[in-house]
């Protein structure tokens, strides 16, 4: 299943979130498919990450909860998508 993980900054200035980013590493089993830093908007960083257990992205946003807020969501890529639409229509 993939996760889309959107981040508020509330605490910290950008040096300091680089810094601390630069020496954290995802936890183990996490297959991060991409991370973005824009640099614009509501959002400091999204990550796309692919995984069967919600424990892992839990442990990873308690890492980070004093930084950010977090708005965590499934998803699904629009192929995917797409394919579960064609057999939700069959039915």
């Amino acid at each position: 299943m993939l996760f889309i993980t959107m981040c508020k900054v509330k605490a910290g200035t950008m040096q300091e979130r680089i810094v601390r980013r630069a020496q954290w590493e995802f936890p183990e089993g996490m297959n991060v498919l991409a991370e973005y830093w824009p640099l614009g908007g509501e959002y400091s960083v999204i990550t796309i990450v692919e995984g069967d257990s919600v424990a892992r992205m839990m442990a990873a946003i308690i890492a980070w909860d004093d930084v950010f807020d977090f708005t965590i969501t499934p998803a699904v890529t629009a192929k995917d998508g797409l394919c579960l639409a064609q057999q939700m229509m069959k039915s």
